[in-house]
């Protein structure tokens, strides 16, 4: 359905998220992957899901001067926010120890911002997901880090991983917003394009 409604766009998505790829071929969408680097760095006074609207579109701005009325580019980024702070992708094994530590036998948010863009309108949609996880030991946090390497996922884990089928207890709202993108939102959004 998607493909035929945006037959006359040019999609571009700038993510090397596998997953979010895994997405859009899901959707059955022609797209391109673009890639251009940015220091995803945010103002301290943003909060929650201020953050990753400005993330979002911070990583839209490099393309701006590209884009044409037929382009429509497509940025994201997810955070996990937990006691009023951002827990972004951990650096090293010990930060997503640290990371998964302060997870075990609490509930966070994973909160997911989608820009759309081309050159003359940019659309910020965002989603947010309740996440309740039990009582970790060192043990299993050893073991998901050595054998997955969530180093490549905000707040150190993968729902889809065996972290997320051991780990969870239960989420509320959308399961694909966890893994990087709200899925249903994109697709109401790309459809009233």
């Amino acid at each position: 359905m998607l493909k035929e409604k945006l037959a006359n766009y040019n999609i571009i998505l700038a993510s090397g998220s596998p997953r979010r790829q895994q997405f859009f071929k899901d959707l059955d969408l022609n797209f391109e992957i673009r890639l251009k680097s940015v220091d995803e760095i945010y103002p301290e006074h943003l909060k929650a899901e201020q953050i990753t609207d400005y993330l979002a579109d911070l990583k839209a701005q490099p393309f701006h001067d590209e884009l044409s009325e037929k382009d429509l580019l497509i940025t994201s980024d997810t955070i996990v926010w937990l006691n009023d702070q951002a827990l972004g992708k951990p650096k090293d094994y010990n930060e997503a120890f640290d990371i998964l530590k302060r997870l075990s036998g609490n509930t966070h948010r994973v909160i997911t911002s989608v820009s759309l863009k081309n050159k003359s309108f940019q659309r910020i949609i965002n989603d947010s997901t309740t996440v309740f996880f039990r009582d970790l030991t060192d043990e299993e946090i050893h073991y998901y880090i050595t054998t997955f390497k969530p180093f490549d996922k905000a707040g150190a884990y993968g729902i889809q991983e065996w972290i997320g089928k051991v780990g969870i207890d239960k989420i509320e709202g959308s399961y694909f917003n966890v893994m990087g993108l709200p899925v249903h939102k994109l697709y109401k959004e790309l459809m009233n394009l």
